[in-house]
This record gives C-alpha cells, structure tokens and sequence, in this order.
C-alpha cells in the first residue's frame, strides 16, 4: 500500500517541484521497482478527490471527468492515474487507486482545517472562513479516518495478483479507482460551529472571499461503487469524528505533555 505523498493545495504554489518530485518521479520510482519484482506485488495507492477539480455534476463518481484540475497537487494526482494505468497496461501490475475524500481525525495533518481551526480557537486567534462567489457556501465531504482505514483494508482484501513476472506481462490484469468518502458534504462554518461546542470556546470568525489557490468549492464523494465492490459504507458522521479529534487533541497537546501545536 503506497500512501505517501505530498498532500495540500495551497503548498503546491509555494513549491511546486515538491509535488512532482514526491506524487510524479516518486510513484514512478515505486512502480519500476514493483515491475521488476518477482512475484509482482498488487498495489494499493492513495489517489485524491482533488482529481474531480472543476468538475460540476454532483455527487462525484469515478465516471466523471478528471482533465480539469484546478491546482498542481490535483494534476499530480491526475498524473498518478494515467501513469498506474500505463504500468498496468504495459506490465501487468494490479493497481488500485484510491481517491481520498477530506481526510480528518487523530494524527491527522496539521495543515488541514479541522487541525489548524482546533489550535487557533484554543489559542483565541481568528479563523478564516472563505466563501465562494455571491456568498456561497464552501463544504467538504469530510470522511473520518476509521471510515478510510476500512476502506483501505478492504481494497487490499480484494485485490487480485498482477500477471506480470520480471517486467514482463503475461496477461490483463486488475485495474481499478475508488472513491472513499462520507458521502454527506458539510459547510465548513457547521464544522467551526461543532469545534467551538467542543472545546467550550468561542471562536474569532473573519468571512472571507476564497482567494484563487486551487481551492474548489465544494466536494461529494458517490460511494456507491466503492459500496458495491469492497463493502464500503462510512459510519462515523462529522460530530462524532470530531469529538473523537479533539479528545485526542486535548490529551496530545496537554499542559502536562511536552507536546507543542506548532
């Protein structure tokens, strides 16, 4: 299972190489190696729900269009299944994509939101909420990170043997993406709202216009394949992950630890 990556939207401006070189060069890297292995091993990867970047119909199913990324992370990402799909086609590797929807929960990435919201409210600073034009609402499909590790584990339960032997195929074999999502998109001001309720303190709103970083406006995973082919069903909704986050948080980063969010 190949989960690791440069992650984040807005970072990919600031250094953009990062990203080819980790999401691109990198699972190029691991894909060379895994051809050549023999046995091939089948291959589970993280892909992105960024992928869908511009794309309007909602909810997003693997059906849909994927060649309007609206940052250089989404590109990458897109990048990442053409070139699992060439790998497969050439070699006979079995590749499962996997597009990730919002990931939240304990030890989770200090960049995302739901993270840097819990510290600011905690330590009184304001918390930038962005709006779309006219006011519209922005909203995530947030997905808990249970939810993910059950859908991970499933993916790798059903994922058939590639074909191929010493970089050479011997037949088709397995190809496939999935969304892993929760299927219930919320605004992010419901999530500030749930954070303040949390922690028993107000928060220091500022509404702002969402600046032009790659961000979209919203997201909302179909699962239903996912559902159909692994067993998929998320169960955790935002309250309860979040109240499951900021326990964790509270007691990570406890006066009496030796922790610090920094």
């Amino acid at each position: 299972m190949h989960l690791a990556a440069q992650a984040g939207v807005r970072y990919a401006m600031k250094n953009p190489m990062s990203y080819v070189n980790s999401n691109i060069a990198g699972f190029v890297n691991l894909l060379e190696a895994c051809k050549t292995a023999n046995p091939q091993p089948a291959i589970i990867w993280a892909s992105s729900s960024s992928v869908y970047g511009l794309n309007k119909k909602i909810p997003f199913s693997e059906k849909d269009r994927t060649d309007q990324p609206s940052s250089l992370y989404a590109a990458t990402k897109k990048a990442g299944e053409e070139i699992a799909h060439t790998y497969n086609h050439i070699y006979g590797l079995s590749i499962t994509g996997l597009r990730f929807f919002t990931v939240y929960g304990p030890w989770g990435r200090p960049d995302m939101v739901y993270f840097f919201f819990t510290k600011n409210i905690l330590k009184r600073k304001p918390v930038m909420i962005f709006e779309g034009p006219n006011h519209a609402t922005v909203a995530r499909d947030f997905t808990y990170i249970d939810d993910i590790v059950k859908g991970c584990l499933a993916a790798l339960d059903t994922a058939k043997k590639s074909t191929g032997s010493g970089g050479k195929k011997k037949g088709a074999a397995q190809l496939r993406v999935f969304n892993l999502g929760n299927k219930s998109p919320e605004p992010v001001g419901k999530l500030v709202s749930i954070l303040e309720k949390l922690l028993k303190v107000k928060a220091k709103k500022i509404v702002l216009p969402m600046p032009a970083n790659g961000d979209v406006l919203f997201t909302h995973a179909n699962v239903s394949l996912a559902q159909r082919e692994l067993g998929y069903k998320p169960t955790t909704n935002l309250q309860t992950g979040l109240k499951k986050f900021v326990r964790w948080y509270l007691d990570y980063y406890s006066d009496s630890g030796k922790k610090s969010a920094v």
